[in-house]
């Protein structure tokens, strides 16, 4: 292993697996250990990281072994072991926050954690998709999460545990992890599969934060063997090479398992040291019917990744989606419905569309009640060789947009994302040379921004107002309420903000106006989410002057309790991830078969007879006290 610390694209610090480094000895390193220690605790100012020049220069007057940095994970290492023996002047968490890299991840609240599924036959025909018969579809060797998942064989319980031991050795917090289960997709996949999928990650959590090393008994499978060069047709490759590792069949004996078993998986994570507070996999909108939204609830999931792409049949077609808007309204209506986190993907610059169109197209997503995502991901079209969208390039049917073009459609579609809306990501994080054509570089969104900036315009969306690790004055917080109509009735988007406008807590109310397709909620109010923003705390960890552990999330569930009353609602039910559910139940909800409920006294204004609440304003905005 090299002494240096190993770079990634852009010159950042990589983040070296823990299960690819070399067993660290502090002891062999003691002297020079504790007088980085030493001197980094005797840096003046704030706790927040060192910056990277700074910390640099006190690695230099301590090299390792005469040459070379030590690592950010072994400086944690390091502080870990003399800490038992030695009276530092700072704690672990004050040492932690110092020399952390990019603690972006965590400040969002919870440390996410992505997992990819194996390569797997694709149902759709898409002619923007890469054919990387090495990754699931639609993905590409070089992306930093294919790479740890390739690394780790594809098998959930080893990208899970090694995971959280990397996130572990760089000063992450491991306790409140959000599993992102990426892969194509997810319904397509069969139920066993899945089933098997989501248990060993359960698993996984579980023996880490018991401190129990489960990989030496995990089988991994040779996906090596794919090849990318292969001549075949994607799902022609990869069902040929599964079929000749598993007899036959595309899911082995040791892929699959019970529903009983993955209950007791569960159960145990609701307790465990590192739990699951959120559970994410990606689909398609025609792949979403009752019965597989039932059973991804059964799984423990709480959102939805789905891939909208445009919201013009023509443009979908032209692409071959192999669906049309009319199964994206369907879709998008059920997953309300059932209280699911929505996180669409939209991609500008499709076969077909043109600048004008997407910014239409992009119009669409909040101006009809049947979209308004809760999360968004902009994914403007890259020409990735492997992509049948080649040809048409070849002939000239397809361009890409100059950066000029691409920049005022997204600047435009930044500019007009509500505010109860996130967007994660602008841009995908391929590799550059994976692009034939098209935008290359990674940072577009910050271009967009400064460009927004520069014309007096500001992005109000989650992600921009996040108070992140700033401290905050908890007197001076007002509650602010967006309500807007949905498919299936209205919604109230209720936010603790600070005089700067930024976004401390919010949760998402669902008010429906018909009955729920799934019975346990058919007459409920729904929290869709409650989140608190600022660094990821350990459970039961005192706040000081962070958003987390202060109460607000209870006092945005008694507002909600007061809206879901005055609306008529006699219970209000929440999509709980598994991880949650004590908080929930300490709150006074009680657990049912796929939710957690609480009984509430609706309101007498509600009309006699009245089967559901009237239906409420359209988007606006209205504030209260906090």
């Amino acid at each position: 292993m090299p002494r240096e610390p190993s770079t990634l694209r852009g010159g950042r610090e990589a983040e070296r697996p823990a299960e690819f480094t070399q067993v660290f000895d502090p002891e062999r390193h003691r002297a020079e250990l504790l007088a980085i220690i030493d001197e980094i605790a005797g840096v003046s100012g704030a706790a927040a990281p060192i910056p990277t020049i700074e910390l640099d220069r006190v690695l230099r007057r301590h090299p390792r072994e005469g040459r070379g940095f030590f690592s950010r994970s072994e400086l944690i290492a390091g502080f870990r072991h003399f800490a038992r023996s030695v009276d530092f002047s700072l704690d672990e968490a004050g040492f932690l926050e110092r020399v952390q890299l990019r603690p972006v991840r965590t400040q969002s609240g919870v440390t996410p954690l992505t997992v990819l599924t194996k390569p797997f036959p694709c149902p759709g025909g898409c002619i923007f998709c890469p054919n990387d018969v090495r990754m699931p579809k639609s993905y590409l060797a070089d992306e930093p999460g294919a790479q740890r998942a390739a690394a780790n064989h594809f098998d959930p319980y080893l990208q899970t545990w090694n995971r959280l031991a990397t996130y572990r050795a760089i000063g992450h917090p491991v306790e409140k992890i959000e599993l992102i289960v990426l892969g194509g997709t997810w319904s397509f996949l069969p139920e066993p599969y899945q089933i098997w999928f989501s248990k060993c990650c359960f698993d996984a959590l579980n023996d880490f934060g018991r401190g129990v090393d489960g990989r030496e008994r995990i089988r991994v499978r040779g996906f090596a063997a794919l090849r990318a060069e292969s001549k075949d047709l994607y799902n022609d490759a990869v069902s040929v090479f599964l079929r000749s590792e598993l007899d036959g069949d595309l899911i082995g004996q040791d892929e699959q398992a019970s529903w009983r078993a993955l209950r007791a998986a569960q159960r145990e994570n609701e307790d465990a040291a590192c739990r699951s507070v959120g559970f994410v996999v990606e689909t398609r909108p025609d792949h979403l019917s009752k019965q597989e939204i039932v059973r991804i609830r059964r799984l423990g999931c709480t959102k939805v990744q789905i891939g909208y792409q445009s919201l013009c049949d023509e443009v979908l077609r032209m692409n071959r989606r192999g669906h049309d808007v009319a199964a994206i309204r369907r879709a998008t209506a059920l997953l309300r419905s059932a209280g699911f986190k929505i996180h669409a993907h939209w991609m500008p610059n499709l076969l077909g569309s043109s600048p004008e169109r997407d910014r239409a197209d992009f119009a669409r997503l909040f101006d009809d009640p049947d979209f308004r995502p809760d999360e968004l991901k902009i994914y403007p079209c890259s020409l990735i060789e492997s992509a049948e969208l080649m040809r048409f390039y070849e002939r000239g049917e397809w361009r890409p947009y100059e950066h000029a073009e691409l920049l005022e459609v997204v600047a435009a579609a930044l500019a007009s994302v509500p505010r109860y809306c996130r967007v994660t990501r602008v841009v995908r994080d391929i590799s550059s040379h994976d692009i034939v054509a098209g935008n290359k570089l990674t940072n577009f969104r910050q271009i967009a921004e400064r460009v927004l900036e520069q014309r007096g315009a500001r992005c109000v969306d989650i992600r921009a107002r996040e108070i992140r690790a700033d401290e905050f004055d908890p007197e001076l917080l007002r509650l602010v309420a967006d309500d807007y109509a949905t498919a299936i009735g209205r919604e109230s988007f209720l936010e603790f903000v600070t005089k700067g406008d930024r976004i401390v807590a919010f949760l998402r109310l669902s008010l429906p106006e018909r009955a729920s397709f799934i019975p346990e909620i058919a007459d409920s109010a729904l929290i869709r989410e409650v989140h608190v923003y600022g660094s990821s705390l350990a459970i039961g960890a005192k706040p000081g002057a962070k958003a987390q552990h202060r109460g607000l999330g209870q006092r945005l569930i008694e507002e909600a309790v007061r809206r879901a009353e005055q609306a008529g609602f006699r219970d209000l039910a929440v999509i709980s991830a598994v991880g949650t559910r004590p908080y929930y139940r300490r709150l006074g909800f009680n657990d049912g078969e796929l939710y957690q409920h609480l009984r509430v006294r609706a309101a007498p204004s509600k009309p006699a007879g009245s089967d559901s609440p009237s239906r409420g304003p359209g988007r606006g905005r209205s504030s209260t006290g906090g």
